[in-house]
């Protein structure tokens, strides 16, 4: 990239993220209380609330992660695709109305910890805790997946040292989440959401022009992907194999997550009134649909169009910068151009912000409005809290960051683990506590604890002796999930979910009063 090109694309990302510090400002103004911080006074309109969910949702992984896997294993990684679009449409259509209903139901809980506390009237806080706990670890692991986009982004187009480029990404998101709360991170994932979706249109079809049409499939074959061009485009087919049912299962399983997502449930809690969430249904339902598509094609077309110029070893890391060095090639030979390649790759920035910004703002959520007021201090004012959720959103950004200093670490592994914590944790008792009034306080405990405990130990716990030795002389031991191919989340949600059933009708039935605010929450009696 020539100097002058490299000043066009420069421009394009201090115009950007000034934009982003300007409205955390604007925000930090309005921003009076606790409620105003972590839901915005419930204020969303519909366009805002379904692009910021959106964006919110698919952060650095949709841009970098999926259009990464494709390029590298084949169509096959678009099982993941599928999975996440399908609970994309369930969570909108089945989830986000009963929940926003109920928050309000639930003395008015501003928080995922708080309606599970006060939908199950746990006096003694046991959900608040253990929910708020898994928040805490997950959404760090969550957000260093971010920061660490952020990092391959700068360190890619800019030549800066790694370490420098996840500084640069993680002080701007760190300003203007800290300054302004629930509604800057909302109105800047709306301006983020609308980037995302002209980048990953655009781009591709671009592409695709360059290469023509009537190229892409000898152009395929010549790129030396596996199983060839036929089996790269077989959706049956990864890495120029047969997928398996195992396979397809793992990968459809990423769709449970949704209805256990902290920074996306809360957006459904936050929209004005019920107009205006049946508005953002069909946005958000039609923003992933074209955005989960075209991520897809990007990994496909980004193939063929950087041909030979293969993008180093054909692995997972180095293929997930497929997005960046397609605009590289199509605008920044160009200083004219420069300046537009630059807004487009400010779409994977806004990506990435995107979901950072949701991130840090429900783990300071978790620390100040439920363990801080809740449990440490329950007298605490508005003014203690504001402060205390700043400090966390601070104390957790630098702890991502910590997790984030590997150049190494995967985008897609950081996210795929994070994602199963919390679906397997959270998505269970949210769907039950929405559709089954005999759901119970231990109930709600067994599936938090067993859902999280799962993933933890699927993911994290190696115990199976393998016999075989690593370059370094010592001896292989896989976790289960490695041993057996299956995603932690679709294991941990179907144990989760079994536990809740069985020890809710094992134990004391919910008090009359509960039921009543089931009911009142389901004829949408407020």
């Amino acid at each position: 990239m020539s100097n002058s090109s490299l000043v066009g694309v420069f421009l394009a990302f201090a115009v950007y993220m000034l934009v982003m510090i300007v409205i955390g400002a604007i925000y930090a103004k309005k921003t009076k209380n606790s409620e105003d911080f972590f839901l915005g006074g419930r204020s969303l309109n519909g366009w805002v609330a379904a692009l910021s969910a959106q964006a919110s949702d698919m952060s650095g992984w949709l841009l970098m992660g999926l259009p990464g896997s494709i390029y590298a294993f084949g169509t096959g990684q678009a099982w993941i695709a599928v999975g996440l679009f399908i609970g994309t449409v369930c969570n909108w259509l089945f989830v986000s109305s009963r929940l926003r209903r109920y928050t309000i139901r639930a003395n008015n809980s501003l928080t995922l910890p708080a309606y599970l506390e006060n939908r199950f009237h746990d006096r003694k806080r046991i959900l608040l805790v253990a929910s708020s706990i898994v928040i805490v670890i997950f959404f760090l692991v969550y957000t260093a997946s971010a920061l660490t986009a952020g990092g391959k982004l700068f360190s890619s187009v800019f030549g800066v040292n790694y370490k420098l480029a996840l500084t640069i990404g993680a002080v701007v998101i760190l300003i203007y989440t800290f300054l302004g709360g629930f509604m800057a991170v909302c109105t800047t994932d709306f301006i983020q959401g609308t980037l995302m979706l002209v980048g990953i249109l655009l781009v591709p079809i671009i592409a695709y022009c360059f290469v023509g049409p009537e190229n892409m499939v000898s152009v395929l074959n010549a790129s030396g992907v596996q199983g060839g061009a036929s089996s790269f485009l077989n959706i049956m087919h990864d890495s120029g194999q047969p997928v398996s049912f195992i396979y397809i299962i793992s990968q459809l399983a990423w769709g449970f997550g949704y209805c256990g997502m902290p920074h996306i449930l809360v957006r459904f809690m936050a929209v004005s009134d019920e107009k205006e969430l049946n508005k953002s249904k069909v946005i958000a339902i039609i923003w992933v649909a074209l955005s989960l598509s075209f991520a897809v094609i990007i990994g496909i077309v980004g193939r063929a169009y950087l041909f030979p110029e293969i993008l180093g070893e054909t692995t997972e890391i180095s293929a997930e910068n497929v997005f960046i060095e397609i605009i590289q090639k199509v605008f920044m030979e160009d200083m004219n151009l420069a300046f537009i390649g630059g807004l487009f790759l400010c779409g994977i920035l806004a990506a990435i912000m995107s979901t950072a910004d949701s991130q840090l703002l429900v783990t300071a959520s978790a620390v100040a409005e439920d363990l801080y007021k809740g449990v440490i201090k329950k007298d605490a004012d508005d003014k203690v809290v504001l402060t205390v959720s700043r400090v966390t959103v601070v104390v957790v950004a630098v702890l991502a960051y910590l997790i984030a200093l590997n150049p190494d670490s995967s985008v897609m592994g950081l996210v795929s683990n994070a994602w199963a914590g919390f679906g397997a944790a959270f998505g269970p008792i949210v769907l039950l506590s929405l559709y089954w009034k005999r759901v119970n306080l231990p109930g709600a405990i067994a599936g938090i604890v067993s859902g999280a405990a799962t993933v933890i130990i699927w993911d994290y716990i190696p115990i199976f002796h393998t016999g075989e030795m690593n370059s370094a002389g010592k001896e292989i031991i896989n976790t289960l999930g490695a041993q057996t191919g299956l995603y932690s989340l679709a294991i941990g949600f179907v144990i989760s979910l079994v536990l809740i059933v069985i020890i809710s009708l094992a134990t004391k039935a919910p008090s009359e009063e509960m039921l009543k605010e089931f009911e009142d929450m389901k004829n949408n009696n407020l």
